[in-house]
């Protein structure tokens, strides 16, 4: 069973999205590539928790992913999405917010501020 085995935009739910995304065939400017299949990358991604180098070949290059990512963070995209699909159960799991994100496993524990260096006594006195 491969990726292309586990997307889950349905027909219906891809019809309800599509009006809000940007790069549409019917606006000035560039036309998005397979906008479908982008929003199943980042559903991907969101699924699994992996980083954007991770994302399969499939979904195209995941550099390019993620520039358009952030693109239509700043635009606002991704919030008309959710407020259109958040009363949608196949899509509850989607609660992007910073309080589910895992931070690296280095990030855990540290004080705020940054390392402190002390000088030790015995070379200040010497």
């Amino acid at each position: 069973m491969g990726v292309m085995d586990r997307l889950v935009l349905s027909d219906g739910a891809w019809e309800r999205m599509a009006p809000l995304i940007i790069g549409r065939p019917d606006q000035k400017g560039s036309t998005g590539r397979d906008n479908r299949m982008f929003v199943e990358a980042v559903l991907w991604i969101v699924r699994t928790g992996s980083p954007w180098r991770d994302l399969p070949e499939v979904f195209g290059d995941w550099n390019s992913a993620f520039r358009r990512f952030s693109r239509w963070s700043a635009k606002g995209v991704w919030w008309r999405i959710f407020e259109a699909m958040s009363d949608d159960p196949d899509f509850e799991y989607l609660i992007i917010d910073s309080t589910v994100i895992r931070a690296h496993q280095h990030a855990a524990g540290a004080k705020k501020g940054g390392l402190k260096i002390k000088p030790l006594v015995a070379r200040a006195a010497g």
